[in-house]
């Protein structure tokens, strides 16, 4: 994914972050791997955070086909954690320091963890709330008879009523989960239907290690006194002892700058998902204001893109064959989402004027199918898509009306 590819496809506004030599490509992922191990040790804890959280976050920026939503959230919770006192009780720098245990820290770092997995659970639900979703089932109408030939429960994939029953059990859990998940009382309960959903979802889903991912960072919801019985007994396992330092109530302080910058977080992830609102058009035809909004699986959308570079000077004009710049991943992505079609455009504006073309423009012929529905022509074919730009002030009118 980083060392293949002939072009990559950059976020708006990071166009100046590009991949390193393969060499230093395997470095970068060796040192996340470093720097993971240091996180769950407790060795060189910020520094291990401030690491990972750069380190991922850079590859995540590389290039957007290989955009997905838990990238996104592990970069979030990689950042947070920078901030956390997590290295401060059964770690190895206290060990090497010499500090006692610090048992007790404010309740505040507790809930950033907890609202950020909230509005994840939260925002996924409200994604959940469209027509297609609730009263078409799609997509999982077109996914679930994949799996007709599980044992037992393969019969009733091809049928129409589990997909209704998936789609409107996934957006009723999203919607309330965190609710329960706050609620001490219904929190053991709660975390029984995580543990079913997300298990359900890895089953059926190849999503990688998300359902993983939120199964075990719930635990962050349940009660102090699980935690502290969990520290114990590892503890105890290992034969690690500490002294243990218990602060006066007033010793444990929060800066006002941290405060402040959580503040500036949350409202940048309250704001973030909405943004649809100003642009024209389909959301999941058009894709403005898709991505960073926990919008996950909630489409079927595959199509083919036909590009032809022409000479304006000349009158020449030649078909692309994708598959002599682009990977197959690539390719796929960028059938069906309008700003790598503008990105790849540029390039091979830019790819052609190094091949004496003195004035080339760019088109393309597309055809995409969202959720099931039949094959449409998904961009003006008359536009020169190279002129074109990813402002996320500008409505993409060039995309056809779905």
């Amino acid at each position: 994914m980083y060392i293949l590819p002939k072009v990559y496809f950059p976020f708006f506004g990071f166009e100046w972050i590009k991949p390193l030599p393969a060499d230093l490509m395997y470095v970068t992922f060796i040192l996340l791997l470093i720097a993971s191990a240091g996180i769950i040790l407790g060795a060189f804890y910020r520094i291990c955070t401030i690491m990972f959280f750069i380190l991922f976050t850079y590859v995540e920026l590389i290039d957007k086909t290989n955009y997905l939503n838990h990238y996104y959230f592990v970069s979030i919770v990689s950042f947070i954690l920078i901030f956390l006192p997590a290295g401060n009780n059964f770690s190895i720098d206290n060990k090497i320091q010499k500090k006692s245990e610090q048992e007790l820290i404010p309740r505040f770092f507790i809930l950033v963890i907890q609202f950020q997995m909230f509005l994840v659970y939260f925002f996924a639900g409200i994604a959940k709330i469209n027509y297609q979703w609730l009263f078409e089932a799609q997509p999982l109408k077109t996914w679930l008879p994949a799996f007709s030939h599980f044992p037992l429960i393969g019969q009733f994939m091809e049928t129409s009523w589990i997909a209704f029953v998936f789609c409107w059990f996934a957006c009723i859990y999203d919607l309330l989960i965190g609710f329960f998940l706050f609620n001490k009382k219904t929190v053991n309960v709660a975390y029984v239907f995580v543990i079913v959903f997300h298990t359900a979802t890895a089953l059926f889903f190849n999503i990688g290690m998300f359902p993983y991912i939120m199964m075990t960072i719930t635990i962050i919801f349940f009660k102090q006194e699980f935690h502290i019985s969990l520290l114990a007994k590892l503890k105890k396992i290992i034969h690690y002892s500490n002294a243990i330092i218990l602060p006066k109530t007033n010793a444990i302080k929060l800066k006002n700058i941290l405060i402040g910058l959580f503040a500036i977080h949350f409202f940048i992830q309250l704001v973030l998902p909405f943004r649809y609102v100003f642009y024209s058009g389909n959301l999941f035809w058009t894709e403005q204001g898709y991505r960073f909004s926990w919008r996950v699986m909630l489409m079927e959308k595959a199509g083919a893109a036909f590009f032809f570079v022409r000479d304006k000077k000349s009158g020449r004009e030649v078909e692309i064959d994708n598959k002599n710049y682009l990977t197959y991943m690539q390719e796929k992505m960028m059938a069906t989402q309008p700003d790598l079609m503008v990105d790849y455009a540029k390039f091979l504006k830019n790819e052609f004027k190094l091949k004496g073309f003195e004035e080339p423009s760019v088109r393309v012929q597309s055809y995409v199918t969202l959720n099931g529905s039949g094959s449409r022509t998904f961009i003006d074919s008359s536009v020169d898509l190279s002129l074109e730009s990813n402002s996320f002030l500008k409505n993409k009118n060039w995309v056809k009306s779905y």
